[in-house]
């Protein structure tokens, strides 16, 4: 049997010939000669004021609360579908995350819900480009500045996605990337907080080494330079290994995005007349990163028995991501009845560029079998007959 994984990292000949310059150079470790030329490499991607790499996305989120002197008693507002590490981040630093709900056609955060929510307590705002798309940038910046609020871009899943022309991870004054093994780019794990404002790259960059800075400069320092720690900081480095992967990760991605997007351009077609899924919904201002494909499923299917199918057929499936406000650990208020249907509806199917067209097709005729004999819809069953 073919399996079709959900998830392939594209990772080569070029990437491993970078890993053996650090081995040769002796300097494996963070904040060394590869990890600044990646960020400089980043910098000059995104027009930012600085970039800094970082262990994972996650790692920047916290940093960037902690940039903006988000403190205990604070709420940030945050998009609710979605991996929940807005959520958690907003947490580390004891201030509550507040979860707004998303729009039904492209599950990102609707500015209204946003809007909504603004209270007296309210510091900033986190928007989550959606498993590659970009969110409502123009309305949710009008919104922050309206009330003073920071905005920040979890821009995680949407490297070489767009938004009116810009591109993902320049669309706030402070953006946070993954390159997580599932992403447009990877190193396997790690991370960005790319920053328009240079003292809030340069604050972060000191918290993500302890708060010491780079211990490779000053080993270039002549004499015995000892360094103070005068703040609390964090081991959020990225390796130069990592760092060299990324490097040309980030040279690839035009070529990478545009297999995943004769992907998702298949996928639509073949399912364009299916009556028991939609898929995903791409409005004309911005293009989509698509680091996943969730297709939306009808209430009528039974999606854990379609997955079980899937999943017996040797393709790898997941559920979507996750309406945070119903996870426990964070005892949320809010309800967010959009969020909340698509995480019982949506259906992560295989995404990425090692996908061939034949295996695009066998994930279809799978899915499409599995639907129908999953559903409890007498109008489709009496169609099939």
């Amino acid at each position: 049997m073919d399996k079709i994984p959900l998830v392939h990292a594209s990772l080569g000949e070029q990437e491993l010939a970078a890993v053996a310059e650090v081995f040769a150079s002796g300097w494996p470790a963070g904040q060394g000669p590869k990890g600044k030329a990646l960020e400089a490499q980043l910098k000059e991607r995104y027009g930012a004021g600085d970039a800094v790499a970082v262990s994972n996305c996650g790692a920047a989120l916290h940093l960037a609360m902690l940039a903006f002197g988000v403190k205990p008693g604070d709420e940030v507002i945050v998009a609710d579908y979605t991996f929940p590490a807005p959520a958690h981040a907003v947490r580390y630093v004891g201030a509550t995350p507040v979860f707004a709900d998303v729009r039904a056609d492209t599950g990102t955060v609707d500015p209204q819900a946003v809007a909504d929510l603004v209270g007296p307590r309210t510091v900033g705002v986190i928007a989550v480009d959606t498993v590659g798309l970009p969110a409502d940038y123009t309305e949710l910046q009008a919104i922050a500045d309206r009330h003073g609020l920071f905005l920040v871009e979890d821009a995680a899943c949407a490297v070489g996605a767009t938004y009116q022309g810009r591109e993902a991870g320049a669309l706030a004054e402070v953006a946070c990337l993954s390159f997580h093994g599932r992403k447009g780019a990877t190193s396997g794990e790690g991370g960005a907080l790319i920053a328009t404002d240079p003292a809030i790259g340069a604050a972060a960059r000191q918290l993500s080494s302890f708060g010491i800075g780079s211990i490779y400069d000053m080993g270039k320092v002549i004499g015995l330079p000892i360094p103070q720690f005068t703040e609390i900081g964090y081991n959020f480095k990225l390796s130069d290994i990592a760092a060299a992967i990324l490097q040309v990760q980030l040279g690839r991605i035009g070529e990478l995005l545009e297999r995943r997007r004769a992907v998702a351009a298949r996928y639509a077609e073949v399912f364009a007349d299916e009556e028991l899924l939609t898929v995903p919904h791409v409005p004309e201002d911005r293009t989509h990163g698509w680091q996943s494909y969730l297709v939306t499923l009808d209430p009528s299917v039974d999606r854990a028995a379609v997955a079980t199918d899937l999943r017996a057929q040797g393709i790898g499936c997941l559920h979507g991501t996750w309406a945070s406000h119903l996870q426990p650990a964070f005892e949320a208020k809010q309800v967010c009845p959009v969020s909340a249907d698509l995480f019982q509806r949506n259906l992560g199917i295989p995404m990425h560029a090692e996908l061939t067209m034949s295996q695009v097709d066998r994930v279809a005729e799978v899915l499409r079998t599995a639907l129908r004999t999953h559903t409890t819809s007498t109008q489709v069953l009496r169609g099939a007959a």
